[in-house]
Parts: structure tokens; C-alpha cells; sequence
């Protein structure tokens, strides 16, 4: 890492969290545009598909003893790190049932338990960050709300700030590359 000069803004960090039961998907292609085209001048950039990250179930200690969690292992250990070291949070998932997919639905149950890890500080230390979607679905952008919805509700509670949602329509791979008014709204999605 080279020292900045004083003053300077470090650069922004974006993980991308590919939610598609598919590899290489519309969603992931959108955002891969998006991100080739809009991404803030040096800014880093990471892509994890969650499906090679694979979590348990999530176990609701609330009530349990002291209703703390234990420290996170394995891939849990790695999306907690990967999302504490991001500034920027791209939930790269496509509309399924009118919401998120499962991987992204149970990576964010497990938010619950890491506002128990004892000195882990969570939501203090994701307070400030911002979170993005990008979504590829096959019918009107108004069935998108709910997964919309979940995430800038995610976003307000933990203190984050909600960047938006680009969307893109496409059903078989490759489709949302024809969406013009999508890949219009990419060339500049993440510069605000």
C-alpha cells in the first residue's frame, strides 16, 4: 500500500456479491459493465459469487445464553472480512420470486448474528458505507420493489447509505446486453 499525501481520500473499495444461481449471468453481466464503465477513478474492486461461498443456516442466538455469537469461520469468516473492508456493497443479484435469491437472502441473515460477535462493532462499522444493487428480471421494474425495498431497508438500519438499483431486463443469458435504456443508465451507476 503507498502512503497518501495528506489530505487525500483513499480509494474506495467495492465488493460485488454475485447472488445468481447462474455463473456469468445478466445481473453479473450488467454490473460488470457498470463497473467497467462508472466505477469512481481508483477505485478497488472485488467479485465473490456467493455460491462458492456457501453459509450454513443461520442459527437465531438472541435468546440463548448470553445471546452472543461466536467469531465467524470458513467462508462466513470470509464474506464478514470482505464486507468490513468494503466501502462500497454491490448486492449483484437478479429478481427471483419477486425478491432476492437464497444466498443473498441468508448472507444478509447472517448480519443478525454478526451484530452479536462481542467487539465485532457491526453496524458501527459498516455506518457510512453504501449499498448498490443491480438486478436483472424479466418483467416490469415494478416487480422489483420488494427486493428493492429489502435492501434500502437494510441500508437505512444500519446506518449505510443507499446508492440505488440498476436494472436490467433479460431472461436467457446474454439478454440484457439488448436493453438499451440499462446499459445506458450503467455508464454512469456508480458515479452517483
Amino acid at each position: 500500500m503507498t502512503d497518501q499525501p495528506s489530505g487525500a481520500e483513499a480509494p474506495r473499495r467495492f465488493l460485488f456479491l454475485d447472488a445468481s444461481a447462474r455463473t456469468g449471468g445478466n445481473s453479473a453481466q450488467l454490473a460488470r459493465l457498470a463497473a467497467e464503465a462508472s466505477l469512481p477513478e481508483g477505485a478497488e474492486q472485488r467479485w465473490l459469487r456467493l455460491d462458492e461461498h456457501p453459509l450454513p443456516p443461520h442459527r437465531d442466538q438472541r435468546h440463548v445464553g448470553e445471546g452472543r455469537t461466536p467469531e465467524p469461520v470458513g467462508h462466513e469468516r470470509t464474506l464478514l472480512d470482505a464486507t468490513l473492508a468494503a466501502t462500497d456493497l454491490v448486492f449483484v443479484a437478479p429478481l427471483y420470486w419477486y425478491t432476492l435469491p437464497t444466498s443473498a437472502k441468508l448472507y444478509l441473515d447472517h448480519w443478525s448474528a454478526w451484530l452479536r460477535v462481542p467487539g465485532l462493532d457491526f453496524r458501527a462499522r459498516m455506518g457510512g458505507a453504501t449499498l448498490w444493487s443491480v438486478t436483472a428480471l424479466s418483467s416490469s421494474e415494478d416487480k422489483a420493489e420488494p427486493l428493492i425495498g429489502t435492501l434500502r431497508l437494510t441500508a437505512e438500519y444500519m446506518g449505510m447509505r443507499w446508492g440505488g438499483a440498476l436494472l436490467g431486463n433479460g431472461t436467457r443469458p446474454g439478454d440484457v446486453l439488448r436493453d438499451e435504456r440499462a446499459l445506458v443508465a450503467a455508464k454512469s451507476f456508480f458515479a452517483g
